[in-house]
């Protein structure tokens, strides 16, 4: 493995790249994180959240908000269900969405790191970093 002299002295130090690996979460775990973070990738999944994240509302509700068709929408809530991030709950006629606990924890850490971001922007990229 071609690596600089001294990180490759730190690496060794620490117990080789056998080491390294198993400081990995297990593969599930990876794998269901990262269909999480896919299923957050979406702005209009992601828009969901935040509606959601103020009130309760129905299908007719976040479809005038979005301007989004029913069949774009159905497939978005039914994928942000599918990941627990949202549930929906039957009253008469009607489906009235609500975000989760977790719904609500991811929504209030994403505009936590957002605020942040924003506090503390990154450097300027250089074409020298690679």
């Amino acid at each position: 493995m071609a690596v600089p002299d001294d990180l490759r002295q730190v690496i060794e130090d620490q117990g080789g790249t056998g080491a390294l690996r198993a400081q990995l979460p297990d593969p599930e775990r990876i794998r269901i994180d990262s269909r999480l973070f896919h299923t957050l990738s979406d702005p209009i999944r992601l828009s969901i959240l935040f509606l959601l994240q103020s009130q309760p509302l129905c299908v007719s509700v976040i479809k005038e908000v979005l301007q989004v068709p029913d069949s774009k929408l159905s497939y978005h809530l039914s994928v942000l269900q599918s990941m627990r991030l949202i549930r929906g709950e039957r009253q008469a006629n009607w489906i009235v969405y609500h975000e989760t606990a977790l719904g609500l924890r991811i929504v209030t850490q994403i505009e936590e790191l957002s605020r942040t971001e924003r506090e503390f922007p990154p450097p300027e990229a250089s074409s020298a970093e690679g």
